[in-house]
């Protein structure tokens, strides 16, 4: 085995030196505080440390570090990885020296190193959310059971709610990632102005009423929603593809073709019309189906990373995106889709930032 490299050797001794600095910060208590951002397992974390054969880490795990040890903070409690707006005037200027000399390792490794890792972010983690608003479909007053009538005795709110299977899945993932975000669910008739200027998640329904229509509408993206006679339970999406129209249907099988096998969803982010600063996401389907596994692509435990792996590679530089995606349904369970799969995206788009 060759010896490490003299630079390679220098920052992994000074990465372990910032870590041991930190009473019973182990490397995998650090690891999953670099997670709050991006996925890390403390081998990783090992791997960076090593005195025999260190692997450098990239630009963008530097500048965690610098944020991570520029303030004791970060391990008061539970170990934090503060964003720059976080930290207080004095923390920054120690972030700024940190981040110069462990830059300026990293630089002196050069081609010496190593493989970049695939760099993804956790869509449903905001780390500047104060405020995320889940605006979920209302259903129509014909489609709510007796429960969903206020003068019943035993009046429950969500079963106004459209898609409920798919806004259980979102909210109590969102709440996890955003721990300290002020996170609501809304159906549009009990929107505020105030929850139109954070990040904002249009869930399904996007032709039942009128704030997600003109939210939908404002978003100008190249897909849409349309009524067709030969479908009555859904309106089939539609998009552009090399200068003509496109439908998108579901899939329904049995002998009277009445069972869904394969639905239609849409995940797409822009950037909110109302708070250019903050997103707006839309997840959608021709039928509920379609909703749930459009959420689940980026909650699934299994699946989740492979999949924002795929929106990181396609969609690097872009605005906005969108893709449609092929939901499978089995014994009325929904298959989360995998992006990487061989017929899982059936339409993307993106719109790179000028």
């Amino acid at each position: 085995m060759h010896p490490a490299p003299p630079a390679a050797l220098q920052l992994a001794q000074r990465l372990r030196q910032l870590r041991e600095s930190r009473p019973r910060l182990t490397q995998r208590k650090l690891a999953l505080a670099f997670t709050a951002e991006e996925k890390i397992a403390s081998a990783t974390v090992s791997s960076w440390e090593s005195l025999s054969v260190p692997k450098a880490p990239p630009r963008r795990r530097i500048l965690a570090y610098a944020r991570f040890f520029c303030t004791q903070r970060s391990t008061a409690g539970e170990p934090k990885l503060f964003t720059v707006e976080e930290l207080t005037a004095e923390e920054k200027r120690a972030y700024e020296e940190l981040e110069t000399e462990l830059l300026r390792l990293r630089n002196a490794v050069g081609g010496e190193s190593t493989e970049e890792e695939p760099t993804f972010h956790r869509s449903w983690h905001f780390p500047d959310a104060v405020l995320i608003t889940i605006i979920c479909a209302e259903l129509p007053g014909d489609q709510t059971g007796p429960f969903g009538d206020p003068s019943n005795p035993n009046y429950t709110e969500l079963q106004t709610y459209a898609d409920i299977d798919a806004l259980v899945e979102l909210f109590g993932h969102i709440r996890a990632e955003n721990p300290s975000a002020t996170v609501h669910f809304r159906t549009p008739s009990d929107v505020v102005a105030d929850d139109l200027a954070g990040h904002i998640i249009l869930l399904g329904g996007v032709v039942w009423n009128e704030i997600t229509e003109r939210l939908f509408e404002m978003a100008n993206l190249p897909v849409r929603q349309v009524t067709n006679a030969q479908l009555d339970s859904g309106d089939i999406f539609i998009a552009e593809v090399d200068g003509q129209l496109q439908e998108f249907w579901p899939k329904f099988a049995g002998v009277d073709k009445q069972i869904l096998a394969e639905d239609v969803g849409l995940f797409a982010r822009v950037p909110n019309p109302l708070n250019s600063s903050r997103t707006l996401t839309l997840c959608n389907g021709i039928h509920s189906r379609g909703v749930l596994g459009a959420v689940r692509t980026l909650t699934d435990a299994l699946l989740r990373d492979d999949n924002e792996r795929y929106i990181a590679t396609q969609f690097r530089d872009a605005e906005s995106f969108a893709i449609l995606m092929s939901v499978k349904v089995i014994k009325k369970e929904v298959i989360t889709p995998d992006f990487n799969g061989p017929d899982a995206v059936l339409y993307k788009w993106a719109l790179i930032a000028a």
